[in-house]
């Protein structure tokens, strides 16, 4: 199961001209990949609704989360609530949004 942020949240958490993908999108190809049962959207800045309901084993997020540098998990005390664990995911360097952003303004006719 892979929760992806609705593009209200996106543009919430991420600012305007985000998200570049709509939700839609974003959860068709996340949907493609073998490892992928469902796809839930949700319109919340973090997935502690859809948590509370399925109780995941283990909650997954990126390791910009990871302790002990890493952002704030608001979630994570909810899914230790019910014996639950937070995994933390590697990154792909240059493979993010905010990265293919970066780099089309940075073409010589700014994108």
């Amino acid at each position: 199961m892979v929760g992806v942020n609705a593009d209200a949240s996106v543009r919430r958490l991420k600012g305007p001209g985000r998200p570049v993908v709509p939700a839609a999108e974003r959860a068709e190809l996340v949907a493609a990949l073998a490892g992928v049962d469902h796809v839930v959207v949700f319109d919340e800045d973090t997935p502690e609704a859809c948590i509370r309901l399925l109780r995941p084993d283990v909650h997954c997020k990126g390791a910009d989360y990871a302790p002990p540098r890493g952002k704030p998990v608001p979630e994570a005390a909810l899914v230790a609530s019910y014996g639950g664990r937070v995994a933390f995911l590697p990154l792909v360097d240059g493979l993010s949004s905010t990265e293919l952003i970066r780099r089309i303004r940075a073409l010589p006719d700014g994108g």
